[in-house]
């Protein structure tokens, strides 16, 4: 083959494969982002349900786990698409209760605050219009379960 007759062979590969390898980059960006909000949520959970066990009284505990989702999200530097409104459930005595008896229970009495945390994280600024079915936003959730001190004084 002659020099003339391969002239343009780098431009045809380059356009076949510059879209398949950008696609490819915006998928790692969204599965990064996806990983790194799981792994925020995951600690925003864990910390409103511990700030919850520890507070004497149901309106306290509640208002308690929203500022640590708040404030774990804010050092995180994640901005969640939807309002944040984290889901708090109980048991007692090994019973799903709501929310205001495990703080109303009995000392001596096992009791546990269950914290769920959803976020939708947005991914407008990552996507592609040439990519069919991506996302504009990702639903992430993470649950934590902290126990009362059995020992403590309640409401």
């Amino acid at each position: 083959m002659s020099r003339t007759a391969e002239r343009g062979s780098v431009s045809i590969e380059v356009a076949v494969l510059a879209p398949a390898f950008i696609a490819l980059m915006v998928l790692a960006g969204v599965a990064g982002r996806t990983a790194v909000a799981a792994e925020a949520i995951e600690a925003a959970a864990h910390d409103a349900a511990r700030a919850a066990s520890i507070s004497r009284d149901s309106t306290t505990a509640r208002a308690a786990a929203l500022k640590a989702v708040q404030d774990q999200l804010d050092w995180r530097g994640l901005a969640c698409a939807n309002e944040l409104n984290p889901e708090l459930t109980a048991t007692v005595a090994g019973q799903s209760r709501n929310f205001d008896d495990a703080f109303s229970s009995t000392a001596g009495t096992d009791a546990t605050v269950t914290v769920t945390v959803v976020c939708l994280v947005s991914l407008q600024d990552i996507s592609l219009d040439v990519l069919p079915g991506m996302p504009g936003e990702k639903q992430v959730s993470a649950t934590f379960t902290s126990p009362l001190d059995r020992y403590r004084s309640r409401e």
